[in-house]
């Protein structure tokens, strides 16, 4: 143990002169392999290739392990021959599989090339500590990392490391095996949808679907609403229609079928066929509206009771139904035939007495827009009464869904960015 060093980078030993207990090159260090540990990745066993032949040296046959040589502690018979890395598209190899491949860093919710890989002696086992994504990496694979720090401390100006645990890492390429990924796939459902999405977008196509088929269908569906339709859709496109489908049905409708609007007619019939029938149409109704109007950004999910209801009733309705429905903001009072009567807001529910009929609570005074109302006037709307959610009615006065306030917002933010960086423009 006295020669292995205890913080080893990866690319300081890969190509060097393995060599055996008698001094005799075996061959070059090629690879070095990796499985599941905890809490950290471990070495197996590193490959040795000299000419054709090829040969696994375990983790415990190894004597030295350091920049300056490796060696084993017995001679080359000791060790079987394999027929070529071939054999080995099932087992994780560094060189590989992890060296210049792209990770997802979950701890800074980015894309990021893996330059080197530190290593370091835990218990005497070789474990994966860290992965090298910074400029120093590059360097230290060049060889001018130790030029670099020389004259970086003559100027007073030192490079500064970038490395990730290997816990913040999620690897995404497609030849790494399912028990490497288990220790990270709970970190990456973690995160923040936005910043989901913004990973997502970030990687070659290739790599999406591993990453979305390691989510849960919740967060996959979350993280595609915060993208812009045209990105969603050209992810969805890249899924399988089945599980593609299935991450539809965890998106509110109106986002469902803002993503579908992207898409060929035939691969919407295709999404919607595998869909449950009662998403799919919600989501089918949306489509039919223009993109421009209240219908195309309404969401026609939203929580409503009869006038003969209590406000216990509505408070029912909010715990049993609140948590399927994307925007809880007030509750609808419905007459038989669907047309709006009231509304009541969540505070005044919850300070009213539950006895209380739900027509003697709620607000009769109820600003509506027609389905093909222009966004611009939803909008004047919105901000004039200050309102979190705008009824939408049908041409016989039936509620068919709301525009949420931060739809509409966020529908007219970058024209108003947009106009605001026009008039700085027109300044100068």
């Amino acid at each position: 143990m006295s020669h292995l060093v205890n913080d080893i980078y990866f690319s300081t030993v890969l190509n060097r002169p393995v060599v055996s207990l008698s001094g005799v090159e075996i061959g070059r260090l090629r690879d070095v392999a990796m499985s599941p540990g905890d809490p950290l990745p471990l070495v197996p066993y590193v490959i040795v290739k000299q000419g054709r032949v090829v040969r696994r040296v375990p983790w415990t046959e190894l004597a030295m392990f350091n920049p300056v040589a490796v060696s084993i502690k017995g001679e080359v018979r000791s060790l079987a021959e394999l027929p070529d890395l071939g054999g080995m598209e099932n087992e994780i190899l560094m060189r590989r599989d992890i060296l210049d491949k792209q990770i997802v860093d979950v701890d800074g919710a980015r894309v990021v090339r893996v330059n080197d890989i530190r290593l370091n002696i835990i218990h005497g086992m070789l474990c994966v500590f860290a992965v090298d994504v910074g400029f120093r990496g590059i360097l230290r694979r060049l060889g001018y990392l130790k030029a670099w720090d020389m004259c970086a401390d003559i100027l007073g100006k030192n490079l500064s490391r970038h490395e990730i645990g290997w816990q913040f890492v999620q690897p995404v390429g497609l030849n790494l095996s399912g028990l490497t990924l288990t220790v990270t796939r709970d970190k990456l459902s973690d995160l923040h949808p936005a910043d989901l999405a913004h990973i997502i977008t970030q990687l070659p196509a290739q790599n999406v679907s591993a990453v979305l088929n390691s989510l849960d269908m919740e967060a996959a569906g979350e993280a595609l609403g915060e993208m812009e339709p045209e990105d969603s859709s050209r992810v969805l496109s890249q899924m399988e229609s089945s599980r593609a489908a299935d991450v539809l049905e965890e998106m509110p409708p109106d986002e469902a079928a803002d993503v579908l609007a992207e898409l060929s007619d035939e691969k919407v019939q295709e999404l919607l066929s595998h869909m449950d029938p009662e998403d799919a149409e919600k989501v089918q109704e949306l489509l039919e509206h223009e993109e421009d109007t209240a219908g195309g950004l309404m969401n026609n999910e939203f929580l409503f009771v009869t006038p003969a209801a209590n406000v216990d009733d509505a408070l029912e309705q909010v715990r049993v139904l609140g948590a399927e429905v994307d925007a809880v903001y007030y509750i609808y009072v419905l007459d038989p035939d669907e047309r709006v009567l009231g509304v009541l807001s969540l505070k005044r529910l919850l300070l009213a007495s539950g006895s209380q009929p739900v027509d003697e609570v709620m607000s009769r005074n109820l600003k509506t827009m027609r389905v093909d109302s222009p966004l611009e006037d939803v909008l004047e709307l919105v901000v004039e009464y200050k309102l979190s959610a705008v009824p939408v009615v049908d041409e016989e006065n039936k509620m068919v869904g709301i525009v949420a306030a931060d739809d509409i917002m966020e529908h007219f933010l970058p024209f108003a960015l947009r106009w605001k960086q026009y008039k700085a423009m027109r300044k100068f």
